[in-house]
């Protein structure tokens, strides 16, 4: 975890939030007092970890929560007073905000941290699989393309032209795709 926002209004919890961040190895820390700032924040970069600590000057924070945990890699820990843990955790445990009960419990905190970095690291490699996965679906993709041209033009069978792929990519050390989007270009131009 290398960035991180922090939402409060609060200089005390500011400085907590930045020790507790600062020995989870996290080197960059950001600060702002309202939602509206976090939101311009968020837009201007991407963090790792965003801290809200409500209620804030202009708004709860839950629909804040919600809304950056919605975007993607940023583990989200909502700080809520203790009366409310149950009703807000219920409305946004679902979108994967993780929520803390103030007061904080400096050990809890902790663990909610590590928890947060486990989470998202396996969001990054569950990514990273989907990003391979898509990539290979559209070289699948393009080779049928190809196969369905060397049958139409060529009056090849399917093994014929999936044969004839895979041989070309192996005479000339090439990856199948790159066979296959020759063909398209000699093909379909």
């Amino acid at each position: 975890m290398e960035s991180a926002l922090i939402v409060s209004t609060s200089e005390k919890s500011i400085a907590f939030f930045t020790e507790m961040l600062k020995a989870a190895s996290c080197d960059k820390v950001v600060t702002v007092p309202t939602c509206g700032q976090a939101r311009r924040s968020i837009m201007d970069r991407d963090f790792d970890m965003c801290i809200i600590n409500a209620p804030l000057k202009d708004e709860s924070g839950e629909s804040l929560s919600v809304n950056i945990a919605s975007r993607g890699f940023c583990q989200v820990l909502l700080a809520v007073k203790a009366e409310y843990f149950d009703e807000v955790s219920a409305h946004v445990e679902d979108s994967g905000v993780i929520t803390v009960a103030k007061p904080i419990n400096r050990a809890l905190f902790w663990n909610a941290i590590k928890l947060a970095k486990a989470a998202q690291t396996k969001v990054r490699i569950l990514q990273s699989e989907n990003s391979k996965l898509i990539q290979r679906i559209e070289d699948i993709r393009v080779i049928d393309r190809a196969k369905c041209i060397l049958i139409s033009y060529l009056a090849m069978s399917e093994p014929e032209a999936h044969k004839y792929i895979e041989k070309q990519a192996m005479d000339m050390r090439k990856p199948k795709r790159a066979i296959a989007e020759g063909i398209l270009k000699t093909y379909e131009s």
